[in-house]
Order: C-alpha cells, then sequence, then structure tokens
C-alpha cells in the first residue's frame, strides 16, 4: 500500500501534502520534527488520507492535490477556520 496524506497545522493551518508507504513510521518522523512538513507545521493534525496499491497512481494524485485545482479541492472539503 501507498499512501498520500495531508497534514495541517494546528497553529499555521498551513497544509503539507506527502506520499509514503508506511504512515504510521512517516507521521513518527514529521512528530519529531527532523522533516520538512514537521518543521514546517509545527504541531499538526493528520487531515486526509488516500491509499493506492501502486506508487505511480499515488505519486499522480499527490502531484494533484498540490496543485491549484487540488489545494481547491481540500479547502472545499475541509474549510479552514481562518484564512491561509
Amino acid at each position: 500500500m501507498v499512501y498520500v496524506y495531508v497534514l495541517e497545522g494546528v497553529d499555521t493551518e498551513k497544509r503539507y501534502v506527502g506520499i509514503t508507504n508506511n504512515l504510521d513510521r512517516r507521521l513518527i518522523e514529521h512528530r519529531s520534527k527532523r522533516t520538512k512538513g514537521g518543521q514546517l507545521l509545527g504541531d499538526f493534525t493528520l487531515l486526509h488520507v488516500e491509499h493506492f496499491r501502486n506508487y505511480n497512481a499515488a505519486r499522480k494524485r499527490e502531484i494533484f492535490l498540490k496543485s491549484g485545482q487540488g489545494r481547491k479541492l481540500l479547502t472545499e472539503r475541509y474549510p479552514r477556520t481562518r484564512p491561509a
């Protein structure tokens, strides 16, 4: 399984879209602040997760969610409580 996930900073409400084959391990890495997403967001919540059978399909979805249309979709599905 390959996972595409979206994190949202608790204080900043910034969002980070990532891809991994081990979601639990990756979340631990983010919480330890050893990753770009962990440093950028500080404390965060797991906002969204999708799973895929192969890496190529997951990578296409990750790229989409990082695009303008993908960010718009995430904002519609998960409205922010304050402006970004």
